[in-house]
């Protein structure tokens, strides 16, 4: 009989990316087994998963917002639900492993799986973790990170140093330049600025790419600028202006990065992942409206070994003109960024994890 997986995680594409490529990876070795997504229901995962050819559970849950709000008042109804939900998911479908990747949705079936002695695991992309996360790590079998010093949120006997799964078409994307310039109709003689808000897109990103244009196409470059699908009604007039791009989302990101000679990213883990895979050189610009300050503590690591710039949200103003003018006209910058950044890559991420999925089956 194959083997059963369920694989929960979802709300934004850092926690949907690794799952779905957890799963690519799980269905490489044990072509015959079964897969069962769980989500929330309002969330992307549930167009995501379907579109990688997988199938997907939704659960009636959402997290809790920082103001007083109904959907606070509903939370532990939410909450209720998902867990009777999530037991008769995990009754019904009998997984071998449940591996969880982040997200309110992954709290429910993870908390339910290990009341059911199912073996479990976490799968942490960020150098910050979580809620849900830090409160799912007793129970786990094996919590696979991406960062080091995770010891102070998480058992040091559980936790495994894998990286942060990534699409395994960036491994080499060197290769593509010239089909990225034709694909996206781009002048092979001129510098590509890459704009990376996040899936969800980054307001006060797009405002300042906005402002600043002219500025940026001054400077000899042209511009793909991904600004989020809620942003798209704003921004799509610019696509009207000569070398700028403007698109909700990016299919092929292995062609775009390929394309790209700087990139202007938030620091999400799956983005802060890929960047050291494909290693250019990037400006990263944290979110500041995300759980315990992640992002920043995400670039922040990369910037420790020279491996890219940030600049904060608060200083856009005052130094983003400087700052990436610097950059775009320094040749040796930008060179040693890549060199640096590609040094933190772990291209095999998503082989390892696999391997201590694999330790937990039982025969």
């Amino acid at each position: 009989m194959g083997k059963r997986f369920i694989i929960s995680g979802g709300g934004t594409g850092g926690h949907i990316y690794p799952a779905i490529a957890i799963a690519n990876e799980l269905k490489a070795q044990f072509p015959d087994a079964e897969f069962l997504f769980v989500g929330a229901k309002d969330k992307m995962e549930m167009q995501k998963v379907p579109q990688a050819g997988y199938k997907i559970e939704g659960l009636w849950i959402s997290g809790l917002h920082r103001k007083v709000t109904l959907q606070n008042a509903m939370f532990p109804v939410k909450l209720a639900y998902s867990l009777y939900k999530s037991y008769t998911i995990l009754r019904k479908f009998k997984p071998d492993v449940v591996i969880g990747t982040g997200g309110f949705a992954s709290g429910a079936v993870l908390k339910v799986a290990a009341m059911l002695n199912i073996p479990t695991v976490i799968q942490e992309q960020n150098s910050f973790p979580g809620i849900t996360n830090k409160l799912l790590a007793k129970k786990a079998n094996a919590i696979c990170v991406a960062y080091e010093n995770l010891e102070r949120f998480f058992p040091k006997n559980k936790i495994r140093f894998t990286g942060n799964p990534v699409r395994q078409d960036l491994i080499d994307v060197s290769s593509k330049k010239e089909e990225a310039i034709s694909h996206f109709h781009l002048d092979a003689n001129k510098r590509t600025l890459l704009i990376l808000g996040g899936s969800l897109g980054a307001r006060r990103l797009n405002q300042l790419i906005e402002k600043d244009l002219d500025f940026l196409t001054g400077l000899d470059f042209q511009i793909i600028w991904q600004c989020g699908k809620h942003y798209l009604i704003d921004y799509s007039k610019y696509n009207e202006k000569e070398n700028v791009q403007v698109t909700a989302f990016i299919d092929r990101m292995d062609l775009v990065y390929a394309a790209a000679d700087i990139v202007i990213s938030r620091s999400g883990a799956s983005s802060v992942s890929e960047l050291c895979i494909v290693g250019k050189p990037v400006i990263f610009i944290p979110s500041p409206n995300v759980s315990e300050d992640h992002q920043t503590k995400n670039a922040k690591a990369i910037v420790d070994k020279g491996g890219a710039i940030m600049i904060k949200e608060s200083d856009l103003e005052s130094e983003f003109n400087l700052v990436f003018e610097a950059l775009a006209k320094d040749q040796g910058k930008q060179e040693s960024l890549t060199e640096n950044i590609k040094k933190l890559a772990l291209p095999n991420a998503t082989k390892h994890i696999v391997e201590e999925i694999k330790k937990l089956i039982k025969n």
